[in-house]
């Protein structure tokens, strides 16, 4: 090659590309939502009105479209957290929040098991969204512990595992709507106690409970 001849930049993905990527992922959410982690490839992209090579290249094997439908959900929570923040009163972006990540924890239902049986298994991938989750949700509830709308002792991994808790002990489809009562009732009850003084609380407070996986 000549010395003096540069290296070629990769390109961008076209916009088409990227668009039918972005459908391909919706369309594969809405498919496991309704008929869970084992619809059919070929379906997604007959949905998706793609053809089947073109959802092969994107995503090669179930696992790949799988991880990347899970990781396109916690990427939503990490942009909700921000945008929420920006846009909304300490308190109704935590609840904002809670709120969405109650679907999140509808979509990884469904597609967890599937993720267990991955090669390898699941646990960097877990490892990774649990630390965005957790991030997420420290922050939005430091912001409203020092607006005065939230108690200053509150852990902000409780509120993710009482949501998780319904979604465990609930049977039939309407834990839904059971979980997302329980955020106003979450809410609620981490309201400040009558002459609590406003304090901010530290990121590292309370981990030492152990680390649970979202």
């Amino acid at each position: 090659m000549p010395a003096n001849k540069q290296l070629k930049t990769p390109r961008k993905p076209r916009a088409d590309a990227q668009r039918n990527r972005a459908r391909i992922l919706e369309i594969a959410k809405r498919a496991f939502t309704r008929s869970g982690a084992n619809v059919s490839l070929d379906d997604v992209a007959r949905q998706a009105r793609i053809g089947a090579g073109t959802l092969y290249r994107h995503f090669p094997t179930r696992d790949a479209l799988l991880e990347a439908v899970y990781r396109i959900e916690v990427e939503k929570l990490a942009a909700a957290e921000r945008k929420f923040a920006e846009s909304m009163p300490p308190v109704e972006a935590l609840r904002a929040w809670m709120l969405l990540f109650v679907d999140y924890i509808g979509t990884k239902q469904l597609i967890a098991p599937a993720l267990n049986n991955m090669v390898g298994g699941p646990s960097k991938l877990f490892e990774s969204s649990g630390s965005q989750i957790r991030g997420a949700i420290d922050t939005l509830v430091r912001r409203a512990i020092k607006n005065g709308d939230i108690r200053p002792d509150l852990d902000p991994v409780d509120l993710l595992r009482a949501l998780i808790g319904v979604s465990n002990v609930a049977s039939g489809p309407d834990w839904v709507q059971s979980a997302r009562r329980l955020v106003d009732i979450l809410i609620l009850g981490s309201r400040p106690v009558a002459g609590t003084q406003r304090m901010e609380i530290s990121p590292q407070r309370h981990r030492g409970h152990g680390e649970r996986k979202f």
